[in-house]
């Protein structure tokens, strides 16, 4: 019998996003390449995501990783636990009865049914495949046909639980210190010792990490630092917890003789292209640490560990500050503009706030009114009204009547130079 199935996949609507997150809708079409006219009984879609870990230990405490065979019994015995973190399906063609002539009839040629799914809204984990233990979402598409094996595909998508690194506790400075006496036999060699600071905890894949260490070789012999960045995996199931480790970037400095030191001002290491890091899953977590170590030949290396994160939005760095404060400072100009008046108000006349005290004090009598109109010739009413209230006198740096103080004469004894005298 020939199989009238050509193709048979699934493919996203965007193919090009680096991961979903929580709330987002995931979209595509399940394609189907017929050759011929094919009855189908029903094409479902299901859509799940799940943390897995798994290991053996066998009888001297050996692990195989989650991609190896399972071991045999002999062998020791396999940990293994799942926890789901959503599951979802569509049934996208389905028949309405099982008898011969009720099949649903595809014709030859290409069809794509749209699927849909949304994520839940609760936090995800991101995904992440370790050694001993993984994070997957993915959908997979079943074609069941009458007469014929069920035929199946699958197809995963990435989710990312965004860390952003500008939170206060990512943006604080992070420092150790550390010190080794170094001896052989019952012969003491002097101490070694080293200060490590970073200046915050979260970094993003490509930054560069400014190390600033200082190290002190009072021993006799001949130490080297060097920086390295570590992946820690650690998976957790039945109770018992499995941890791999694993060195991803490193940086060397230089030799540093008996007797002497070497300060990094701000050395540099650029972070690979990571995974984030996974803090909220209860099967897997993925942390990531900044070791600074000093090799000493003959003895244990002296090493100082700082925690990091990797996150997923960068720093922002003093620009976005600068913005968020211009930003500040143009919403307290818009309240101001909104708690003024449109049109400023006109100020009040003077005549209006004179008492009437003033008035009268200032008004001349009923006598005076009739001599002033004798000499000014016209009522006097028209001139106290252009000149009763007259504004202050313009503001003058010069003072028009200054007032001479003059000084005491000088004591008996005391002789009076020029460069005394007042002008």
């Amino acid at each position: 019998m020939v199989d009238t199935v050509k193709t048979l996949g699934i493919v996203f609507d965007n193919e090009q996003k680096n991961g979903y997150c929580s709330g987002e809708i995931v979209s595509g079409h399940v394609l189907l390449d017929l050759l011929a006219v094919t009855q189908i009984k029903a094409i479902k879609i299901t859509a799940r995501g799940c943390a897995q870990v798994c290991w053996n230990e066998g009888p001297c405490g050996a692990s195989s990783p989650i991609t190896a065979p399972m071991a045999t019994p002999s062998l020791g015995h396999c940990i293994k636990e799942e926890v789901e973190y959503f599951g979802a399906s569509q049934t996208l063609i389905e028949t309405t009865g099982s008898e011969d002539g009720e099949w649903v009839r595809l014709d030859a040629g290409r069809h794509e049914l749209a699927f849909r799914f949304e994520l839940p809204q609760r936090p995800l984990v991101s995904s992440f495949v370790g050694r001993h233990g993984k994070v997957q979402y993915g959908v997979n598409a079943v074609l069941q046909r009458p007469w014929a094996q069920d035929q199946s595909v699958n197809r995963e998508f990435p989710v990312l639980s965004h860390i952003d690194v500008n939170s206060p506790p990512l943006l604080s400075a992070v420092s150790t210190n550390k010190e080794k006496m170094i001896s052989w036999w019952i012969f003491t060699s002097g101490p070694v010792s080293l200060s490590v600071n970073i200046d915050r905890k979260g970094y993003c894949n490509g930054e560069m990490i400014p190390i600033y260490a200082e190290i002190e070789n009072c021993s006799s012999r001949i130490v080297v630092p060097k920086a390295t960045i570590y992946q820690i995996q650690t998976c957790l199931a039945k109770g018992k917890t499995r941890t791999y480790r694993q060195a991803v970037a490193s940086v060397r400095g230089n030799h540093i003789p008996s007797g002497s030191s070497d300060t990094w001002n701000g050395k540099t290491l650029k972070i690979p292209p990571l995974p984030p890091s996974v803090l909220n899953s209860a099967l897997i977590r993925v942390e990531y640490s900044l070791a600074v170590t000093v090799q000493i030949p003959g003895a244990r290396k002296l090493t100082a560990e700082l925690p990091i994160v990797i996150g997923t939005i960068p720093y922002a760095g003093l620009g976005a500050r600068s913005a968020s404060v211009s930003s500040q400072v143009s919403r307290y100009m818009s309240w101001l503009a909104l708690a003024l008046p449109e049109e400023p108000e006109a100020p009040p006349n003077y005549a209006n706030v004179v008492t009437e005290e003033e008035f009268e004090l200032y008004t001349p009598s009923l006598i005076q009114s009739e001599d002033l109109e004798r000499q000014l010739g016209g009522p006097i009413f028209a001139y106290l009204q252009e000149f009763q209230f007259q504004p202050p006198p313009v503001y003058c740096e010069v003072d028009p009547h200054p007032v001479w103080v003059q000084e005491p004469p000088p004591p008996l004894g005391v002789s009076v130079t020029s460069a005394s005298l007042p002008l």
